[in-house]
């Protein structure tokens, strides 16, 4: 199957470093085959047979030891971008895609803190919670929002990772073939 690992808080300003070849190549020692990377912001696309909880720790685990990275991991399979992408919460296309974004979370968060998040009044920002993903429309851009990784995890209780809308279309198309 083809899934995309989505590492959290990498190269960004200057900490939490890997090259992206060291990336492929601890992917591809893990067994998976077909790795490309994308951005230099911890996107892997692959083929695998391993279960996404067990990619997820096997990655994070190999990060650690190999490179002496600690950071989040999540993985979703092909069909699962695919309905996080045909199944957002805005029903039509962003205005912006650049200002839309979507937090990958590490698990399902509580159903309670998943309604209060999506119930906060933070206008003109919006959040949406659906499974393992929290959307969110950030219309005055990722610079000047409330919604920070920080935020959704602090309200969620699970590690997260956002990516912006283009990036995750891109995603998904390259886990489609």
């Amino acid at each position: 199957m083809r899934c995309a690992a989505l590492l959290r808080g990498v190269n960004v300003g200057g900490h939490n470093k890997i090259a992206m070849a060291d990336l492929r190549r601890i992917l591809t020692d893990l067994g998976c085959a077909d790795v490309i990377t994308h951005l230099q912001s911890g996107n892997a696309v692959f083929s695998s047979e391993s279960g996404i909880d067990a990619l997820a720790a096997d990655i994070a685990g190999a990060l650690a030891a190999q490179v002496g990275l600690t950071c989040a991991v999540m993985v979703r399979t092909s069909a699962e971008l695919a309905g996080i992408v045909s199944g957002h919460p805005l029903g039509r296309e962003p205005d912006n895609p650049s200002r839309y974004f979507v937090a990958f979370l590490a698990g399902a968060p509580d159903a309670a803190a998943a309604a209060a998040l999506t119930e906060l009044d933070l206008s003109p920002e919006r959040a949406w919670v659906v499974n393992r993903e929290a959307y969110l429309l950030c219309p005055n851009g990722a610079a000047d929002t409330q919604l920070t990784n920080t935020f959704v995890e602090k309200r969620l209780g699970v590690a997260a990772t956002a990516r912006n809308w283009n990036t995750v279309t891109k995603l998904a198309a390259l886990t489609a073939g």
